[in-house]
């Protein structure tokens, strides 16, 4: 079906951009090719072209509704600028991302590197559209459409050593960008997550560079971030800076800061409830007063396709 914002016999990719419409002024202004590259930022000149063609194995089911778009970027947890959700999107306006973005690639393989947004999306072959649901472990949940690629896909090109037994992720920790880093001196900075190995090659675990057909926006972990659909949303970690293979379980923020409350694994499982709030149920994120509940699904619906990993696990120690 059209879409409303669709122009007879024009491609999406063909309409001027959102960043340079905006700023059209300072480009008329600067009047040269040169000034429109000097304001808009590296990374999404160099991002892959969206929106991505849509993989048929993870549309999702077809009672499964996208969230609003302006709900999903503007409901955000992002301790680095604010522990107010609806602050992020205000306080990250500020964030200059004109310089290019790379990120570490080291640890446990042959060739440590970094690299651009750009370079790990062709390493990983491209980027493909998905729709996952998104469970948050503070009881809400949400279902956005991404653009990514499996994580697998880029260890595969990686191939780092057979003693690599978890993967370890970390995003930027400057307080230049974070304005909210100094205000919160308790939090193990900066944000750290992982996974092992077998979830990291779990061909679900993606690395996502945008949203709803638009690359990621700075309050939703631009330019690049994980996505680990059956886990709590804290280990989807945003704005990646780093990845390593290591061989032993990395300290992640969460579990350093409260451990009885956030465990490593933190598979969704309506069975164990958090120490302070039940995790049977979901608050549907979707802008009314009385938002509705619905139960939530063990794994957060994809129990078919993980489940195999714990085998033998005990998931309510591993919480």
């Amino acid at each position: 079906m059209k879409k409303f914002w669709e122009i007879e016999g024009t491609k999406r990719e063909d309409i001027t951009p959102e960043f340079l419409f905006n700023h059209r002024r300072k480009f008329i202004q600067g009047g040269t090719l040169f000034g429109m590259a000097s304001l808009l930022p590296q990374w999404a000149m160099a991002a892959p072209k969206f929106p991505a063609k849509l993989n048929e194995k993870y549309k999702g089911e077809k009672d499964l509704a996208l969230t609003k778009e302006d709900l999903a970027t503007s409901y955000n947890n992002f301790y680095e600028f604010s522990l107010d959700k609806a602050e992020v999107k205000k306080k990250v306006e500020s964030w200059n991302l004109t310089e290019t973005w790379s990120v570490n690639v080291g640890g446990l393989i042959e060739k440590p590197k970094s690299h651009s947004v750009a370079d790990l999306c062709d390493l990983a072959g491209g980027v493909e559209e998905r729709i996952y649901r998104f469970r948050c472990v503070e009881g809400w949940s949400m279902v956005v459409p991404w653009t990514g690629f499996s994580l697998s896909k880029l260890i595969e090109k990686l191939a780092p050593k057979a003693t690599a037994k978890y993967v370890r992720f970390e995003t930027f920790g400057d307080k230049k960008i974070g304005t909210n880093i100094s205000n919160q001196p308790q939090y193990p900075w900066p944000y750290v997550e992982g996974l092992t190995m077998a979830e990291a090659m779990h061909p679900l675990t993606l690395v996502a560079v945008g949203m709803y057909g638009k690359p990621l926006p700075r309050q939703n972990g631009a330019p690049i971030r994980m996505i680990v659909p059956w886990k709590y949303g804290f280990k989807s970690i945003k704005s990646l800076v780093k990845i390593d293979f290591v061989d032993q379980q990395p300290k992640t923020l969460w579990n350093q800061l409260a451990p009885n409350e956030y465990g490593f694994y933190a598979n969704v499982n309506p069975k164990v409830d958090h120490p302070r709030w039940s995790q049977a149920s979901e608050r549907i994120l979707d802008g009314g007063f009385f938002p509705k509940k619905k139960p939530t699904l063990m794994f957060n619906g994809y129990e078919k396709e993980v489940a195999e990993i714990y085998k033998g696990l005990d998931l309510a120690k591993n919480y």
